[in-house]
């Protein structure tokens, strides 16, 4: 069985925490793959190292203000805990949305594609969420349901928590699991030139990641609440929901793909009125709503890629026949 104490290391009895290590470690893992790509998006030297000393502040603002929204009726009984981020308190959406905004906010004043550097971005937040997941290993937390069949009480598929003295899933694996394989496929995705147009990859990342939370999120036990709703799997499927209707929209499709694209927008919905509302009857309906609006999201990237490839290949013939 694996343990780990929390503390690393303490430098004149102030604990450096193996937690904040990870995290770290994430973040320069993420600032390096895009430093070495910068140059392939075509953006002058030194724009990630730019991007990152904006993002990375505001993203954990973001974070901790997105934790402390849902916990209100803790934190207005004690308002000065709302600075303690030592003591825990940060969710990984909010700093994704405080982010994605202060990236437009800096694209902007740079006069820089706000799309091309979010898929400059796109695998290292993976990578960063990857690694960083790890630290919820070293905390206990972030796990799912209780596994109380014995056959299952192993690590990967499940992590004993001290505390409770009890085997529960290891949802902190499987995210960081997921996030590594879409770093993975987006860097050979990037690498054969699928992304052919201005926020796929971002997209791409984006539909992956709410599909894989909005599973996972179902089965964790420390889930943020309106009410009865898990804040996290509703904000999954409406990202998929929204990935999915500006694609649609921005690709112009034919009528054959429109109409093609009637069960795949149904089933977005559906899967977000269920995270939502929690009907009985659409419940067995989560997650094959989940895969269909899901995969076809993927299916519109690489097809549009596929048209604006050739409408590229076009005009550069035209281009070399006029010259000729």
């Amino acid at each position: 069985m694996l343990k780990f104490t929390q503390t690393a290391i303490e430098i004149f009895n102030f604990p450096i925490r193996y937690y904040g290590i990870l995290i770290a470690l994430g973040v320069f893992s993420g600032v390096f793959i895009a430093e070495k790509r910068e140059k392939r998006y075509g953006f002058p030297k030194d724009t990630v190292i730019d991007l990152s000393l904006w993002v990375l502040p505001m993203s954990i603002i973001g974070a901790r203000l997105y934790y402390v929204l849902f916990n209100l009726d803790f934190y207005i009984q004690d308002p000065i805990s709302v600075f303690s981020i030592r003591s825990g308190g940060m969710a990984i959406y909010g700093g994704i949305l405080f982010g994605i905004l202060t990236g437009f906010l800096f694209s902007k004043k740079r006069k820089l594609s706000f799309f091309s550097l979010a898929d400059l971005a796109a695998p290292s937040v993976a990578l960063g969420q990857a690694v960083g997941r790890w630290g919820n290993f070293i905390n206990q937390e972030a796990f799912g349901m209780e596994i109380t069949n014995p056959a299952l009480q192993f690590f990967p598929f499940a992590v004993y928590i001290e505390r409770l003295n009890a085997w529960h899933a290891a949802a902190f694996f499987y995210e960081s699991v997921w996030c590594l394989c879409i770093v993975f496929s987006i860097l050979l995705l990037e690498k054969k030139k699928a992304f052919a147009f201005p926020g796929a990859a971002f997209i791409y990342y984006a539909v992956l990641y709410s599909f894989e939370r909005a599973i996972v999120e179902g089965i964790r036990t420390d889930s943020l609440y309106i009410s009865s709703i898990r804040v996290s799997q509703a904000l999954s499927a409406l990202i998929i929901l929204l990935c999915l209707g500006y694609l649609l929209i921005s690709s112009k499709p034919s009528k054959k793909r429109r109409a093609a694209a009637v069960l795949p927008s149904a089933a977005a919905l559906t899967a977000l009125i269920d995270a939502v509302f929690s009907f009985g009857f659409t419940k067995p309906l989560f997650i094959p709503s989940l895969a269909i609006s899901s995969a076809f999201s993927i299916y519109l990237i690489f097809v549009r890629s596929v048209s604006s490839r050739k409408k590229t290949i076009n005009i550069c013939t035209e281009a070399e026949a006029d010259r000729n």
